[in-house]
């Protein structure tokens, strides 16, 4: 993936500790924050679950490979983890925390997806999707906020879908998860902001990550008023600057960067 270049100081996150969730693939979203960070002179933890993406159309990555790369960049350590369990988030944030002392942003960019209406939905598909990208994600906020001591820089970002702008009745389940994360921004930021710890959520939109082809693919561009797909990049440049001292006055928001789709 090549990076656009940089607006942020290679110095502006030095010093801080980021945790990034769903760092699998090169080609995904979680790699290219990952990448971001690094290069404002963050130190970052990476979480992966490859046995999910192994068993996806779009199949998993080299890890090694992926790990390396990012390596090149800066100081990077790696773990696991199920987030179907309810105590892999705690494990992780600890896994984290031991790994570099302390940890100042958290980004949930992990995700459960399948496809389903209504006439399709099964309860097991229901609750696996509010166990893995909502309950997992409160139980990470909640470890973080847990060992983090007050020092300046505390981050939380989250990532819904646009469920909120129109329609996506072939993924009901996706849909109602991403929403309870869009409804809890507010409630978490406010009670976090006063130890410092802002909370905010993206929207990335119709990003390019390897799973539309054909049809879709077209129609999606051909619908963009700019031509194109969002690229992982186009995500990563915003959060990166969000957990930035120069969004410390940014809290409680749902931020969407869709390209005007």
């Amino acid at each position: 993936m090549n990076l656009a270049p940089s607006a942020l100081r290679p110095d502006a996150l030095a010093g801080r500790v980021a945790l990034v969730t769903g760092v699998s693939r090169r080609i995904g979203i979680g790699f290219a924050i990952a990448q971001r960070l690094l290069g404002a002179g963050a130190t970052v933890f990476v979480q992966s679950w490859q046995r999910y993406d192994a068993g996806r159309p779009w199949g998993d990555d080299d890890l090694q490979a992926l790990l390396a790369q990012l390596r090149k960049a800066g100081r990077v350590e790696h773990a696991e983890a199920d987030f179907s369990d309810p105590a892999a988030p705690g494990s992780l944030m600890e896994q984290a925390r031991t790994a570099f002392g302390h940890v100042d942003i958290l980004i949930a960019n992990h995700a459960y997806s399948t496809m389903g209406d209504l006439t399709e939905l099964t309860a097991e598909q229901v609750d696996r999707h509010m166990a893995v990208n909502v309950r997992a994600t409160l139980l990470l906020a909640q470890a973080f906020a847990a060992q983090h001591d007050g020092r300046p820089g505390g981050r939380v970002i989250l990532m819904t879908s646009g469920q909120h702008s129109g329609p996506m009745s072939g993924e009901l389940a996706y849909v109602a998860s991403k929403a309870a994360l869009h409804g809890l921004t507010t409630s978490l930021s406010a009670h976090l902001i006063r130890r410092g710890i802002t909370v905010n959520t993206v929207n990335p939109g119709a990003t390019d990550t390897g799973y539309a082809t054909g049809e879709l693919f077209d129609a999606v561009q051909a619908a963009s008023p700019q031509g194109r797909w969002g690229m992982p990049d186009d995500a990563a440049r915003l959060i990166a600057w969000l957990v930035t001292d120069d969004a410390q006055w940014v809290t409680g928001q749902v931020i969407n960067s869709t390209g005007g789709m």
